[in-house]
């Protein structure tokens, strides 16, 4: 049995319920428990997040120096174009859609709460 087992990515956030409904229906998934100052959900993948309430949170300025990135999600996704389109209809925002450097595209949003987060394809499978 581990010593340490995997609990939560937690994001502190002023409102954190309406940041556990944008990633829920993000990642399809569900709200696993709820307290005053937490909700914990739970992605379709298995993928757990919590957010927590904090009153003085303030997001991140990424890609601007002046309050760099704090932390940051990444999402694989099949369909960059429809994930876009789900993440602005949940009210999320886009920081860089660009084809952005490297080996793969991806592209940068930030959450209703200003939390960035990055979607990149899922990588291609060699068969062999």
């Amino acid at each position: 049995m581990a010593l340490v087992n995997a609990g939560f990515v937690v994001l502190d956030a002023v409102e954190p319920e309406k940041l556990a409904v944008f990633y829920t229906e993000l990642l399809d998934g569900e709200q696993t428990d709820i307290s005053v100052d937490q909700v914990e959900i739970r992605g379709a993948d298995g993928i757990r997040l919590a957010f927590r309430r904090d009153a003085g949170a303030t997001p991140a300025s990424w890609p601007r120096a002046e309050n760099n990135q704090q932390v940051h999600l990444d999402f694989l996704v099949e369909d960059l174009d429809e994930a876009e389109r789900r993440i602005i209809g949940l009210g999320g925002r886009a920081l860089e859609t660009k084809d952005m450097p490297g080996p793969y595209e991806e592209r940068v949003y930030a959450d209703p709460g200003g939390h960035s987060f990055t979607l990149r394809p899922v990588p291609p499978t060699t068969s062999g």
